[in-house]
């Protein structure tokens, strides 16, 4: 696990709220404080969806960022910074095999519950940081040290500056 310190705001913002850079890692959580506090439990409620909006043979546990962005776009784009967010997203599940082979990792992508990269704004700072989860114990740490230096490479190959607290 590592965490970062986001240097430029307004550009991992800009990535977060109006491009499509995170609209594939799905939504676990999220928390948007401006005049109240508003709270996302990013569960996918399929048996909301019309059957051609969705896949009925997915097995997707939580809501892609896509269909959440809009709305955590309108909570906090205005005149005043909110107070505070936190959004927790997870790694897509079928990028996992490709991940995990690229890194030369033998743990298959079953046994991982997810990976993780968590984004906190509070007084000001944004804040990054990452976590896996895997079904066993183990001492390996070569998936979390893989994990830390994906997201840096990607927040680096989309511009996103950010430096280690």
């Amino acid at each position: 696990m590592i965490a970062l310190k986001i240097t430029d705001v307004r550009r991992l913002m800009a990535h977060l709220l109006t491009r499509p850079t995170f609209d594939r890692y799905l939504l676990s959580e999220g928390q948007v404080t401006t005049f109240c506090t508003f709270l996302i439990e990013g569960n996918w409620q399929r048996s909301f969806m019309d059957p051609d909006e969705t896949d009925p043979a997915s097995d997707i546990p939580f809501t892609p960022w896509e269909h959440v962005r809009p709305y955590c776009l309108s909570l906090i784009k205005g005149k005043r910074t909110p107070l505070s967010f936190k959004f927790v997203f997870i790694f897509p599940r079928e990028d996992l095999p490709a991940f995990l082979a690229k890194n030369e990792l033998t743990l298959p992508a079953d046994s991982i519950y997810g990976l993780y990269l968590n984004f906190s704004f509070r007084d000001g700072a944004l804040l990054a940081t990452t976590g896996t989860s895997i079904k066993t114990f183990s001492l390996d740490r070569s998936l979390d040290a893989a994990w830390d230096a994906f997201v840096l490479d990607f927040l680096r190959s989309e511009g996103i500056a950010a430096e280690r607290v």
